[in-house]
């Protein structure tokens, strides 16, 4: 991928979620970032990513939309606190009533959030040029 190349994934199933969780992962949000719109059936987080892909120290804005969203439910994720900032670890798919099932999006800490869908329908956009960052993010071993 060329240094300052946007990304632009669509998962449609789970093998397609993984690699938009792997993109995702380290990324952070504040809790005012997400979005559910009950009617559009739509939930939308925008984050600041690593970009693990580009081989430096480097953030990027970026959107992660879901669509058929027919519930969303927060776990130990404090609403009131617009300013509170999660980190994202992973993002799942458990199967239900095919083609649907939960989505569950899993952050520092032990929060998370898990919407409800009628199927996976993903995009993860990146919305901004990227910026040096000083710190990588670290994982202990």
């Amino acid at each position: 991928m060329a240094d300052g190349a946007m990304l632009h994934l669509l998962a449609e199933d789970p093998e397609d979620l993984s690699i938009i969780s792997a993109a995702l992962q380290d990324a952070v949000a504040k809790v005012g970032d997400i979005s559910y719109e009950a009617r559009s059936r739509r939930l939308t987080i925008a984050f600041n990513r690593f970009r693990w892909e580009a081989g430096e120290r480097q953030r990027v804005r970026s959107a992660l939309q879901i669509g058929g969203v027919l519930s969303v439910q927060a776990r130990r994720i404090r609403r009131e606190r617009r300013e509170g900032v999660l980190e994202l670890l992973a993002i799942a798919f458990e199967p239900g009533v095919p083609p649907g099932g939960i989505l569950t999006l899993s952050f520092a800490g032990g929060g998370d959030l898990r919407a409800t869908v009628e199927c996976v329908d993903a995009v993860l956009a990146d919305v901004s040029t990227p910026w040096p960052t000083p710190r990588a993010p670290r994982h202990e071993a």
